[in-house]
């Protein structure tokens, strides 16, 4: 009863020490950052113990000790056997001490739900985070979430860049009555990416019911929360850093433009609609999306955080009213271009009613390199490889997004990977898509060094 208990079996106490013992050498793997601070406390231990035998030698010579002495100080060992005795003594002292001060350092920083992690663990994943690549990702709504989620379990060098188009809901009421960038996108990025208690979490995504009344009735709280955050602050994107902040969040929430934009979209049947919310309503496939005004400023930070990364993701998110609105900046849309990064699309696994009925991967990527001038715009399109066997439900209006192995992706590299939610088809698993962009990105090194070592060697 009094073992560590585990899902699937029961730890008994020696297996706990196993474990203890496998987590205090952990301390010694390479990356963490930890062994040449242990080494120099070591040099520092050794030196002073030097200082301390130098001056008990000089009372030794000087001083003469009662009988007792000769006795306590084990005199009666040889001096060899003596400094074996006290280095192996200390040398236990010293795992003590660590495995102890490991668990003390658990149980005084970390909540008491994850005190079952070794520090060790966590101060490893924090470490290669640092080290991983810089990433940009480029979307919005669930689908960006969702991919922002799974990222950060292999990077905290993270850029989200979000549409500030949003007119429904509880973003377009605040952006209305309150003239700020809508916050919807920018919350459900930061629940993405915080670290925080998950019950701070729920708490940021809670959504007030109608009937609470017609001044917060529908709005999130974080909505909420982000916009008095920037009465405090004095502008949304300090609004966002200081949430950003208090939240633990790993990596950079940006809105792609400061400006107030607008969503114009002319349809096929030669209407025109304005609006992101009235677009997937137009009735009609969207044959144009602009912005209104065309000529806006970018974010300086997201034009920076494109030259000077090393991946970029664009998508998953709504196509026309999540993804392109990003692209459609012009300076955001032109940094993508010259960018020396590897560059990502991942289309949605399902389509989108209204925006993107009929749709497959290749007329998702097409969609956006039309409204790119023309100019291929990635290197990879993932797309998802897990088709359900039976029809998605009628009500739901949508069908899975093919990606045909034939199809035209311009200089592009079709990609097929398992990505959907199993207990959602209408949406990518965190942990599947994650794992698939990172392997692209991986796999695109060992193609350049391959590259490089086949013109070496012909040359």
């Amino acid at each position: 009863m009094g073992g560590v208990y585990r899902i699937g079996r029961v730890l008994r106490p020696r297996d706990g020490i196993a474990l203890n013992l496998q987590n205090l050498f952990k301390w010694l793997y390479v990356g963490l950052g930890v062994k040449r601070w242990l080494l120099l406390m070591l040099l520092s231990v050794a030196i002073m113990g030097l200082g301390f035998a130098y001056l008990l030698r000089e009372l030794y010579v000087s001083y003469t000790f009662p009988g007792w002495v000769y006795w306590a100080t084990l005199q009666f060992f040889p001096r060899w056997g003596r400094g074996v005795l006290f280095v192996a003594l200390a040398s236990g002292l010293t795992v003590v001490a660590f495995w102890r001060l490991n668990r003390s350092l658990v149980s005084a920083l970390l909540p008491v739900g994850q005190r079952q992690d070794a520090l060790v663990d966590i101060v490893y994943s924090a470490r290669a985070a640092q080290r991983g690549p810089k990433v940009v990702a480029i979307g919005g709504g669930t689908g960006l979430s969702n991919l922002l989620r799974g990222l950060k379990e292999h990077t905290s060098n993270l850029t989200a860049v979000v549409t500030v188009a949003d007119d429904g809901g509880s973003s377009g009421r605040l952006r209305r009555e309150l003239d700020v960038i809508p916050p919807g996108d920018v919350r459900n990025c930061i629940a993405a990416l915080s670290d925080a208690e998950p019950l701070v979490t729920r708490l940021f995504q809670h959504r007030f019911d109608d009937d609470a009344g017609p001044t917060i009735g529908g709005h999130s709280f974080g909505n909420l929360f982000i916009v008095a955050m920037a009465g405090v602050t004095g502008s949304m994107e300090e609004a966002i850093r200081e949430t950003s902040r208090v939240l633990a969040v790993r990596g950079a929430i940006l809105p792609s433009t400061l400006a107030d934009v607008t969503l114009v979209a002319d349809l096929a049947d030669g209407t025109t609609v304005r609006g992101e919310s009235t677009i997937p309503q137009g009735g009609s496939a969207v044959e144009r999306l602009m912005i209104e005004p065309e000529h806006v400023r970018a974010n300086p930070e997201v034009v920076r955080s494109l030259v000077e990364a090393d991946l970029i993701v664009i998508g998953p998110g709504s196509l026309y009213t999540s993804v392109l609105p990003n692209l459609l900046v012009r300076e955001i849309g032109d940094a993508l271009l010259i960018s020396r990064a590897h560059k990502i699309f991942i289309p949605n696994v399902a389509t989108q009613r209204g925006e993107t009925d009929g749709f497959d991967a290749t007329d998702h990527y097409r969609a956006i390199q039309e409204h790119m001038r023309g100019q291929n715009f990635a290197d990879v399109v993932l797309a998802n490889s897990n088709l359900p066997h039976e029809a998605l439900p009628d009500e739901m209006q949508s069908n899975p997004v093919t990606a045909p192995g034939d199809s035209d992706y311009g200089d592009a590299r079709l990609m097929l990977a398992d990505v959907v939610d199993p207990e959602n088809r209408y949406r990518h698993d965190s942990t599947r898509i994650a794992a698939a962009v990172m392997r692209a990105y991986h796999e695109r090194d060992l193609r350049e060094q391959l590259a490089e070592r086949l013109a070496s060697e012909s040359s």
